[in-house]
């Protein structure tokens, strides 16, 4: 945890990640699936539940529908793990 009993830099932070271009598109792609499946009524707003791209948009993956798959938060945003807790 970098950033213990230190405030934490959000506006250093959204210059030199979260406002390149290139995070504002692959974001707009996100919001894009989001708004795709909660038209079609598998997602709600606050529902608690994450938007799934079975293949990556970072490796490759579209939003077509057969990319897309709906989970909670919790199991779309963590990673398996070895069993030593390193990242597989």
């Amino acid at each position: 945890m970098p950033y213990v009993n230190k405030p934490r830099p959000y506006s250093k932070e959204y210059e030199q990640y979260q406002g390149t271009e290139e995070q504002k598109k692959n974001r707009a792609k996100r919001n894009a699936a989001r708004n795709k499946l909660e038209k079609s009524g598998s997602v709600n707003k606050g529902d608690g539940k994450d938007v799934d791209h079975v293949k990556p948009l970072s490796k490759g993956g579209s939003n077509d529908s057969s990319n897309l798959s709906v989970k909670t938060a919790s199991a779309n945003r963590s990673f398996k793990r070895k069993a030593d807790r390193s990242v597989k």
